[in-house]
């Protein structure tokens, strides 16, 4: 994801909203967070609330400059330490991908991953014991090319293969 979606509140006090489900999914412990990696975060910076709430509680968080100062393998590997052999859910959102590949999305942020390194992230996901996946915040009204429906094809197909129990070939 670009952005942490850990706001406490969003539009005014609006408590449900796209910017908020990660900190309400932990305030109702459906989350542990010291088991949450976010990996790409940049963007706007209303304020800090969303990474000092994220620091409060243990949520390791990778900026999108600290991301490409290590690299993918090294990231990834971080992230299966954190996750370790437990259940493991990954939630995707196509924002990550930079707009130039990805246009179609309500909150696009420049300065994000190519195709082949967003695939290379969810690669990097094979071996973890995870009992789902999602790709979030397609808006195809946003790209009149299609390229980000497309994209979003691909990335669930590539994720569909890492899930344990399905055969991948490369």
């Amino acid at each position: 994801d670009s952005h942490t979606d850990l706001f406490h509140s969003y539009f005014d006090g609006t408590m449900f909203t796209h910017g908020t489900p990660f900190r309400r999914a932990i305030e109702e412990n459906l989350l542990d967070p010291k088991r949450v990696i976010q990996i790409g975060i940049r963007g706007t910076q209303y304020d800090s609330e969303d990474l000092d709430f994220a620091n409060s509680v243990g949520i390791r968080v990778i900026k999108i400059d600290e991301f490409f100062d290590r690299g993918i393998q090294d990231v990834m590997a971080e992230a299966r330490e954190i996750v370790g052999e437990n259940e493991t859910y990954v939630s995707y959102d196509i924002d990550f991908i930079d707009p130039a590949f990805a246009p179609g999305t309500g909150t696009p942020e420049v300065g994000g991953l190519t195709v082949p390194q967003a695939l290379e992230i969810i690669r990097g996901c094979r071996g973890l014991n995870l009992v789902g996946v999602d790709l979030v915040e397609v808006a195809p009204i946003y790209d009149n090319s299609g390229l980000t429906s497309l994209t979003a094809a691909n990335l669930v197909y590539e994720m569909l293969c890492v899930l344990p129990g399905v055969s991948y070939r490369d």
